[in-house]
């Protein structure tokens, strides 16, 4: 972890991080699933996007409950993904090609069938018996549920399992087969810090950490609503300690990020503070529950475009001294994010485009999502035997026994279900897309053209081809890396505007988030109607100085300023 975010700031705050979720990503055995052959072979993508670092979604020995997110071997590569030794020979391919690699780091529980589960369940007596949280349950009277407290699981129905065994509930905030590791016991501590060791020792850059800030729990009288299972108070020793203990001391260049749902942005100027030597930038979460529903994420309500560019901008400018921000709109867990925020019909490439450009220039790291690259949509299934994720068969499930119509429930999962990411990526119009030559592990869309080799081929209406420039802009300009943030026209409902400012260099962005032009003529902001220079742009030509087409992005160098 490094201590400086200025003029000398450490590799990873210049970086841009592309996710690999192997499942989809590319196949090189015809088994329909994305493994670690898949990867080597497509590398050269990676280097030709210009991305920095690889954050690789879960590979450890896993039964495959939540797609590897339940691990029963932490030191072991599921055979689904090939071996310890080929893992070995694409991280020196990766290293070769000048790329790190980020794993993903599981530690707020594991798969009920790893080892220190199943000890931990074997008797009341166990040493590994406070590696888990157990608890007695709680009569609360007849029909009333016995579970130690009513926390409900994040995948739905209660966050309680009775073991009857041993005749104690375990808890799991997400599947009952991913008892969560209670973080109070120094032996499992000690246990996860020599695993991390082992993984660096291997060569690793460093963790994307699942959830990090569930590892604190308020158990001491295990309290009734959720906030009880995050940030519990010995989360930042929790967090330094760990530090201490795996990445003091080390040569090496290397990079945390911790995944923090419901963090505030106080929280996470604790966590990214330089000085307190805990993460190196969080994943915040705000942004992307705009759109949710009162009860669920699967009810969705209208998106007001000032509310998501006001919650951006308010993070730059609450971590813009004290922290570092992820920035992304999209990942494994998120609906593709030109079908959730742009238009993913008449205006895909140019909403694509627009989307990333207006990401990459706020300041932080920026994290480009396996296909993202080529505008890929929502999956667009149709019935409920298409999708495949667990927490989306189990909120149908929910709903559809209270009585719900099964169309409004696909119309949610349609917009919503994290299936929508995790569709293969097509590689080409070969038969299984260049993604497979056997049955993929979930339905290739209709591509419409949609693939790696025919979006090369689009010239300057390449997707791929705006993403590498986008990546260059950042890695040659220190305005992008450094900049002084300023949100432009904030209450606007279709401009997203910016500028940047480091010493006397100035640089505007501005995304026309519609389908119809939009003047700048006649807004309150200068900056929008001083002369400059292009520096990219998402159409051809630079069109009118005045006006933007529909979902056009632009990048401009103003006028210097006086010093």
């Amino acid at each position: 972890m490094t201590d400086v975010i200025d003029d000398d700031q450490p590799w990873w705050a210049s970086s841009v991080v592309y996710q690999i979720y192997p499942r989809r990503f590319a196949d090189s055995n015809g088994d329909g699933i994305g493994d670690l052959g898949g990867i080597r072979a497509h590398l050269d993508h990676l280097v030709r996007l210009g991305v920095d670092v690889v954050w690789l979604s879960p590979i450890y020995r896993s039964p495959q409950v939540d797609n590897g997110y339940d691990i029963s071997d932490y030191q072991s590569i599921d055979p689904l993904f090939g071996t310890l030794d080929e893992f070995d020979l694409l991280l020196a391919e990766m290293h070769e090609r000048g790329l790190k690699l980020m794993m993903d780091l599981v530690v707020n529980h594991t798969s009920d069938q790893h080892p220190w589960f199943v000890e931990s369940r074997s008797s009341l007596s166990d040493p590994k018996r406070d590696w888990y949280i157990w608890r007695d349950g709680v009569d609360r009277g007849a029909g009333e549920p016995a579970t130690p407290n009513l926390w409900r699981s994040v995948f739905s129905g209660p966050a309680w399992q009775l073991d009857e065994a041993t005749g104690q509930y375990f808890l799991h905030i997400f599947a009952r087969e991913q008892p969560d590791l209670n973080w109070d016991s120094p032996g499992l501590r000690r246990a996860v810090y020599d695993m991390m060791n082992w993984w660096l020792d291997r060569g690793v850059d460093g963790f994307r950490m699942d959830v990090i800030n569930t590892i604190a729990k308020v158990q001491a009288d295990l309290v009734g609503d959720s906030e009880g299972y995050r940030m519990g108070p010995q989360i930042h020793d929790h967090l330094q300690e760990m530090q201490r203990e795996v990445f003091a001391g080390r040569d090496a260049e290397l990079v945390t990020v911790g995944e923090t749902p419901g963090a505030t942005l106080d929280e996470a100027r604790l966590f990214t503070a330089h000085d307190r030597h805990e993460l190196d930038m969080v994943f915040q979460f705000e942004h992307v529950g705009l759109d949710h529903g009162p009860r669920t994420k699967f009810d969705n309500v209208p998106l007001a475009l000032p509310d998501l560019k006001g919650s951006l901008a308010r993070w730059q400018d609450g971590l813009a001294d004290r922290g570092w921000n992820s920035l992304y709109f999209g990942n494994h867990d998120q609906p593709r994010s030109i079908s959730r925020f742009g238009d993913d019909g008449r205006w895909r490439y140019e909403s694509a485009t627009a989307l990333a450009g207006i990401l990459h220039l706020h300041r932080g790291t920026p994290y480009v999502y396996q296909g993202d690259e080529i505008g890929m949509t929502n999956a667009g299934f149709t019935s409920l035997d298409q999708y495949q994720d667990l927490e989306s068969l189990n909120w149908a499930a929910e709903e559809t026994a209270t009585g719900r119509p099964l169309a409004e429930v696909l119309e949610s999962l349609a917009f919503r279900s994290r299936d929508n990411a995790r569709t293969p990526v097509p590689w080409s119009s070969e038969a299984g897309s260049g993604f497979t030559t056997g049955t993929p592990w979930l339905s290739i869309p209709a591509t419409g053209g949609l693939t790696v080799s025919e979006d090369l081929g689009r010239g300057d209406r390449s997707v791929i081809e705006f993403y590498r420039l986008l990546i260059e802009l950042r890695h040659e300009s220190p305005v992008v890396r450094l900049g002084r943030f300023a949100l432009l026209e904030p209450s606007h409902p279709a401009l997203w505007a910016l500028t940047r400012t480091h010493g006397r260099s100035r640089l505007l962005a501005v995304a026309n988030f519609s389908g119809s032009p939009l003047s700048l003529d006649e807004l309150s902001s200068p900056e929008l109607r001083e002369p400059g220079s292009l520096v990219l742009g998402n159409y051809a030509d630079a069109g009118a100085a005045l006006e933007l087409r529909p979902w056009e992005f632009r990048v401009v160098a103003l006028g210097t300023v006086d010093a």
